[in-house]
């Protein structure tokens, strides 16, 4: 594709659609233009040309001059067939749709296989941090002992806001709301689950396992209340919302949780919007990686990055998968974690390998202790939503 201009359809024209054709106009010497948008509703009214716009996919799908399809819309399973079809009509494919890819990370990754195209998703994980490519590019498997971090732009915005402001949850989510970081149903982001879709995502580029979004415990940030916030702040805290995947043992485990995080952190100081990402290897200790994590114009340079790397006919390798030394995933792994409830029938403290700390008051009671990751997914309490958890470092 080097030296001539791509040709681009688009499926979606909501924040990231209209993020990317404000970073694709506003950017110089970049061979790439839009030529056709598909939507769903014709009737909307949109800040350019009708003539971009079809309600007809296959006007994208079959139109031989496309070179490169771009999928940015809301719905997975529609998501997933825009894809497939692209990919099979020989097309390079960028995405920026994180549920959709994390559940069909496999099939995906067959059908670049199979039809020889790219398959670029830059977008997906970190926004602006270009973690895949690094991933992919820089860090062998053998290296590699960990990636964790902030990837949701929602929720630290949100947690941002009550402990720098002392902004009260539902006043912080909609102020995030009203500024397009999070969506009008929040529940993907404050229950962490977005930022689960990211890490089985990256843990695939990390260190070559597939692993089913399902395996992947994620517990967001929408139990949290004042007592928490007060048991952060008194030992002087902050609470992220983090997703981590580690190698252990041959092993390698994931989940999102919100953690306690120290001042010597270097997650302490992401705020807002903004993601940050540590990679920890054998021999570099730790590196980290600080972008936006939300918006459109953040979202839609990623999907621009990964059009102007088809132009020098880029691909994921994906040699961890090839190498056959991938660790299994497990869940079976310790944590030492504060958890908060209302009364003793509301828990199973007989979960815990040991309990080092223990709170009780005529509202509220905690104790801090070590459990296994699995007790966790297993155990209905955190249902309910006088249970809170936080994992301490």
């Amino acid at each position: 594709m080097e030296n001539k201009i791509i040709n681009l359809g688009i499926f979606g024209f909501g924040v990231v659609g209209q993020g990317l054709y404000e970073v694709l106009n506003r950017t110089k010497g970049i061979n790439a233009r839009i030529k056709k948008i598909c939507i769903k509703d014709p009737n909307k009214s949109r800040p350019i040309d009708s003539s971009y716009f079809t309600t007809d996919k296959n006007e994208i799908l079959e139109d031989p001059t496309i070179d490169v399809v771009v999928e940015l819309i809301n719905e997975t399973e529609a998501a997933f067939e825009i894809v497939s079809k692209a990919l099979r009509n020989g097309k390079a494919v960028v995405s920026a749709s994180k549920r959709m890819i994390a559940e069909n990370l496999p099939a995906l990754y067959q059908l670049q296989a199979e039809n020889k195209v790219p398959f670029l998703y830059e977008a997906s994980s970190c926004a602006s941090i270009p973690i895949i490519r690094n991933l992919e590019e820089y860090y062998d498997n053998d290296l590699l002992n960990a990636v964790e971090g902030i990837c949701n732009g929602s929720t630290n915005y949100i947690l941002t806001k009550i402990f720098e402001e002392n902004l009260s949850f539902t006043t912080a989510l909609q102020q995030a709301q009203d500024l397009g970081f999070a969506e009008t149903d929040p529940t993907l982001d404050i229950e962490g689950y977005d930022p689960k879709f990211k890490i089985v995502i990256l843990l695939l580029h990390a260190f070559g396992t597939f692993v089913k979004p399902e395996e992947v415990f994620n517990f967001g940030i929408h139990h949290l209340n004042d007592f928490d916030i007060q048991f952060a702040k008194q030992r002087n805290c902050t609470i992220k919302l983090i997703a981590q995947c580690r190698r252990q043992n041959g092993h390698v485990f994931a989940y999102v949780l919100p953690h306690l995080i120290r001042e010597h952190n270097l997650l302490y100081d992401v705020y807002n919007e903004y993601n940050g990402i540590l990679l920890e290897s054998a021999f570099t200790d730790k590196q980290f990686f600080v972008g936006k994590g939300a918006g459109g114009t953040a979202t839609g340079s990623a999907v621009l990055s990964d059009i102007s790397a088809l132009l020098y006919n880029y691909r994921y390798e994906y040699k961890k998968i090839k190498q056959n030394n991938q660790p299994s995933f497990t869940n079976d792994v310790k944590l030492k974690v504060y958890l908060r409830y209302k009364s003793p029938d509301q828990v199973d403290l007989a979960e815990f390998f040991n309990i080092s700390e223990k709170y009780e008051s005529t509202e509220w009671r905690y104790v801090v202790g070590a459990i296994n990751l699995q007790k966790l997914r297993e155990a209905g309490w955190l249902k309910n939503k006088d249970v809170n958890i936080l994992v301490l470092e």
